[in-house]
């Protein structure tokens, strides 16, 4: 059986996941969308009337973490605040350590109440995130006092800070694990109470909509020993969304590689890379293989592309199209199995492909193995187009490193 190499998962906006978390139980900082400065003032009135809070967090609402760093979480302290710094936000390219260098256009912001007011206790921030251990094949929760911060660094520099907890599939999460979760994070009395019922609510929810990923950073314990989720990274898996269709009409394109997206919508599996050889494979683990084989013969694969098995001559015009789109692409390689999928169809549809877009300004390096390898071989040779056929991958890995010399 083939592989599947389509996207695993469906990043959610904070907004969207804050309000999947508060439909489970989980206790939100809460907050208004909006898209316009006047939005923005009307909004946190709104916020105002439902939460009593005066002062406002504006957050930026992309697709990338580290928002404050570039300057897409400010702190509101009256409407005119409100409305200048919606101003200055919305529309901006923000750049964070998560995003390219051109950054993430803001499309929304959202309007959220502040909840570090001055209270009868210290307030506290931590990280909780629910996740796949790849390793045991289960699901855990990963945990630490250091909330607020880049977790990768804390797991760099302090690796002691950060506690795990196994979620059995067979019995779920206990309750004795929800307790020591909150004992680790030096919690206790109604703080401690309230975390128990957050954890719980969380994996609740974490199951409930099939995810992939639920962290929250930070959690907060307010002064007044409340627990609340302050922000929410969400991503579901594409597996799993036949069984939520609403949840799949979150989705926000705009925060996606639209190459990304132009190839999804046409049943092809792409993810974009910053190399000089386009690839087009069919199968994930060919795919990896390939990628390694362009890198052994000096080059950089561009992009991971799986066609799927059908690859007839409109698939593969479309994954040509594609893969030209990047103006870095110095070559293409296309290495197809032909298992159910008959070789010599598939050098047809490269032919038809390559007629029908017409000049093609890069070398393509077509290596075919399977049923009919053969017939296929001399049908790309015979077709007296700027193709070079190879069935042995080290052939194919020779002429790549040829062309790029």
């Amino acid at each position: 059986m083939r592989a599947s190499t389509k996207t695993t998962s469906m990043n959610l906006h904070e907004y969207q996941g804050k309000e999947i978390l508060a439909s489970y139980g989980v206790t939100i900082q809460r907050g208004r969308v909006a898209t316009t400065p006047d939005e923005a003032v009307e909004a946190a009135k709104l916020v105002t009337e439902e939460t009593g809070t005066s002062w406002h967090v504006i957050k930026a609402q992309v697709h990338a973490g580290g928002r404050g760093k570039g300057g897409g979480v400010k702190l509101a302290k009256s409407l005119d605040e409100v409305k200048s710094i919606a101003n200055d936000i919305l529309g901006m390219q923000l750049i964070t350590p998560q995003t390219s260098a051109e950054g993430k256009k803001v499309h929304q912001i959202l309007i959220a109440e502040d909840v570090y007011y001055p209270g009868e206790s210290e307030i506290e921030e931590y990280y909780l995130s629910v996740l796949l251990d790849r390793v045991k094949g289960v699901n855990m929760i990963m945990y630490s006092t250091e909330g607020g911060m880049d977790i990768e660094a804390v797991a760099e520099n302090t690796p002691e800070l950060i506690f795990t907890e196994t979620i059995e599939p067979a019995v779920g999460l206990q309750a004795f694990q929800a307790r020591r979760i909150a004992f680790n994070l030096g919690l206790s009395g109604k703080a401690m109470k309230e975390m128990i019922g957050f954890i719980g609510n969380i994996v609740n929810a974490y199951d409930g909509i099939d995810a992939s990923l639920f962290e929250i950073n930070p959690v907060i314990k307010t002064s007044d020993n409340r627990i609340l989720a302050v922000d929410a990274k969400v991503a579901l898996d594409d597996n799993g969304l036949f069984r939520h269709k609403a949840l799949a009409e979150l989705r926000d394109v705009r925060e996606e590689d639209p190459t990304e997206v132009e190839a999804d919508q046409a049943g092809l599996s792409f993810v974009k890379l910053d190399g000089n050889v386009g690839c087009m494979v069919n199968g994930a683990g060919l795919a990896m293989a390939t990628m390694d084989i362009i890198k052994m013969s000096g080059g950089n694969p561009a992009n991971f592309l799986d066609v799927g098995g059908t690859a007839d001559a409109e698939r593969v015009e479309k994954a040509f199209r594609i893969i030209l789109g990047d103006s870095n692409v110095k070559a293409i390689l296309v290495n197809i199995f032909g298992g159910i999928v008959r070789c010599d169809r598939v050098a047809q549809g490269i032919v038809d492909a390559y007629k029908s877009i017409g000049d093609i300004p890069v070398p393509i390096i077509v290596r075919l193995q399977g049923t009919n390898a053969a017939e296929a071989k001399v049908l790309i040779d015979e077709s007296g187009l700027k193709v070079y056929s190879a069935i042995a991958l080290q052939e194919a890995a020779d002429l790549v490193k040829k062309i790029l010399r």
